[in-house]
Order: structure tokens, then sequence, then C-alpha cells
């Protein structure tokens, strides 16, 4: 989808109509940095401070109370770094642009921004949410444990409708899902949920794959420690939206704190450049991946989205911990998106936190594994699984799917 055309965006080349449409993939290289030239810039800079002078105390305060009654950026130069941050703010531009959205809100993780979208709907007497598993584990602990008020109505994506009550405030899904890779038709979500906004976690699919908005999801999240940073060495989260919603997220940010720092934001926007071309590299080396273990006797089942993606999961006849204990040149840790390969356990690490019948319950069995495919050889790839999955004999292969591929 990464030749797909984005929303018009602005040029610096005068010659270029205004209203030219550019692709995905060169939004990703410019968006956010459009102003950079004009600047005598080549790199987009990075604006650490915390705070900043103002010898019009009158006009701040007036800027101050604008951004109290609407949560709308501040005009002029920045006030404090809690209310917002050069550098953030062009990730962030850059984020709504890739997404198709008016707006998007950084945060300190993928956590903070979700449990700012619920404190947003809560205050408004909204706490009731409607969720669809499997979701991140966190993210469900997060609404069964009612932490921030919440409470919790779990369905399949056919229930959605019949499960809104009138203090509904919020309709959750992840597609695919983690770890199942689950695929949920947003489009049909989006419609049953009528005027309750759609919430869709977009973190495994990334706007290369698919942009929720365009489907009918108001509000899009994204753990950006994942794809969008690419590297492993950035922890944030954000939300794209419309900007009537982005002023209350600011709002909510501004009063809890969960500011996402300014290296983070510029390692982000950084991380955005090569997006369209890291998920292109490692979905390719991902489906081959998923084709050989579905051709593999030592493993019952794999599971592979039909819109592709980086990720495949996959039960292991033999015991999963093994797999995990004998990997060498993939990394056996939590998380995923990076330009390395990592492998995990999902009933015993990312979703432990959720009760082991409703962990089943959602297809987060015991034997499998979730492989965030990265970069490498598939080759490569393929040698460290073949040895980690043990000996190929004694297996009973008879009767085993071989591939699932979930919508």
């Amino acid at each position: 989808m990464d030749s797909a055309r984005t929303h018009t965006s602005p040029s610096a080349d005068a010659g270029t109509p205004a209203t030219h449409r550019r692709a995905l993939a060169t939004e990703a290289v410019h968006a956010g940095r459009d102003d950079l030239a004009g600047r005598g810039l080549h790199a987009p800079p990075i604006d650490l401070s915390t705070t900043y002078p103002s010898y019009d105390s009158r006009g701040e305060a007036a800027r101050i109370d604008a951004f109290a009654a609407t949560g709308a950026e501040p005009e002029g130069p920045p006030v404090y770094g809690r209310l917002g941050n050069p550098t953030v703010a062009r990730f962030e531009t850059a984020l709504a642009r890739l997404e198709g959205t008016g707006a998007a809100v950084a945060f300190a993780s993928g956590m903070a921004a979700l449990s700012a979208v619920l404190l947003v709907r809560g205050s408004m007497g909204l706490r009731h949410v409607v969720a669809v598993r499997p979701l991140y584990g966190c993210s469900d602990h997060l609404l069964t444990a009612g932490l921030l008020g919440s409470e919790v109505t779990w369905t399949d994506p056919a229930g959605v409708a019949d499960a809104l009550r009138p203090d509904t405030g919020l309709v959750l899904v992840e597609s695919p899902a983690n770890p199942t890779l689950a695929e949920t038709d947003l489009r049909a979500v989006a419609h049953a949920c009528g005027t309750v906004p759609l919430l869709v976690d977009n973190t495994f699919a990334t706007p290369v794959l698919q942009r929720p908005a365009e489907h009918g999801a108001r509000l899009v999240l994204h753990s950006a420690t994942k794809y969008l940073g690419g590297h492993g060495d950035v922890l944030a989260g954000v939300v794209a939206c419309d900007e009537e919603f982005a002023g209350r997220l600011r709002q909510v940010r501004f009063a809890t704190g969960g500011v996402l720092h300014p290296l983070a934001g510029y390692l982000l926007l950084r991380g955005l450049s090569t997006l369209p071309v890291r998920v292109r590299a490692a979905s390719a080396g991902a489906a081959e991946l998923a084709a050989r273990l579905a051709d593999d006797p030592r493993v019952g089942r794999v599971h592979y989205p039909r819109i592709g993606g980086a990720m495949v999961s996959f039960e292991v006849h033999g015991d999963p911990h093994d797999v995990v204990r004998r990997v060498r040149l993939i990394t056996p840790a939590v998380s995923l998106g990076s330009v390395d390969t990592l492998i995990q356990h999902p009933a015993s690490i990312s979703h432990r936190i959720v009760d082991a019948d409703d962990r089943r319950g959602a297809g987060v069995g015991d034997r499998l594994l979730r492989l965030s495919v990265g970069l490498e050889d598939v080759d490569d790839l393929w040698a460290d699984l073949d040895g980690a999955l043990g000996k190929r004999g004694n297996v009973a292969a008879p009767g085993r799917e071989t591939l699932s591929r979930t919508e």
C-alpha cells in the first residue's frame, strides 16, 4: 500500500501545485520537514528546552487560556514542554499525514496513549468500552481491571452493535491482533459503532499496510516503540485522530504529564523516513518464513495475516520454551518491530497478565510463539529456527492445520 496517495500536502517547490497528492513513501521522507529548506536546514533540529522565555505575560496568559478551553496547540512560540515541543510536533504532523487524519498526539508510551483516550471519554461520563479480543496483554489488563474507572464488555466483531450502551464511549479493536494476527473487517465494525468512536490499534500493520481512518475509525493507536521507531531504541505512543479529539488528548497529556521526550520525537521522525522500506522488506521475509513453518511437521499451525506484515505466530508440537531457549541469531525478547528478529512466548510474557481462560479463549494457547521478523537474510533466520525447533523425527503431522489466515 505504500504506493497509495495520501491526502493533500504542502510542497516546498513553488512549481508544484498545492493540490498535488504525494505517495505514502514520499510523505514518510518529507512530512514534518516541509519547512526545513526555508530555514536553511536539512536534518530536523532537536529542541530540548523545557521552558521558553516570554516578556509578554498578558499574551502568555491569553494563550494558556485558549489551550485550557480547546486544547488547540498555542500559536506563536512554545510555552512549556508539557504543553508541546517543536520536535515532537514534527513527528505528530508526519504521522497524521501517513494515517490520513487531521492531527496526532504523541505520548511517552503506547499505554499512556490508550490511557489518555480512556480518560477523555471517561471525563464525559462515557466509561463503558466495547472491546474485541485478543488485544495486547496490557491493554486487556487496563480494561479488565478497570484501573481508570472504565467498564468493559468483551465481544466478537459481529457482536459490537448489540454490546453498545448509552454510556459506551469507545469501541476498541486491534487488527491484525496481538499475538494471533486475527484480522477484523474494520469498515463493518465502524458501521456497527454508529456514533461511538472506533479506536483501532494499528501497531502491527502500520500505515504502510492499512489506514484505519479510511475505513471509518475515528482513532488510530500506535505503540510507536515498534515499527514507527523501528530500531528498538525509543519508547513512545501516538493517537492519530481529528483535531477536536486531539485537543482533548493534549489537555489530558498536559494534566497527567505523559509527554514524549524531544529526543524520542526526533528518533521517531527519523524512523518514519524508512518505514515503508523496512515494512516491505521485513514482510517479504515473514511471508517466506510463514510458508516454511507451515510445511514443517514440527509446527502444528501458522498464523499470518492476509494483508501481510512482518509478524508471524506459530504453534509447535514440542515445548515452546525449548524453541526460545535454543535460538541464537534470533533474539528472545519482548517487543517487536525492530530491524532484528525477536521471538517470545505470549502466554508467559506479553499476555501473562490476562486471565488464563480468557487468554486461551482468545486463541493465545500455551504452545503459541510470536515472531517479529527483522531485516536479516531469510535463509539465516530459517537456519536458526530450524535448529531451535529440534529434531524432525517422531512428530505426528497428519491432521495438522498448516496455515491460518483469519479475518
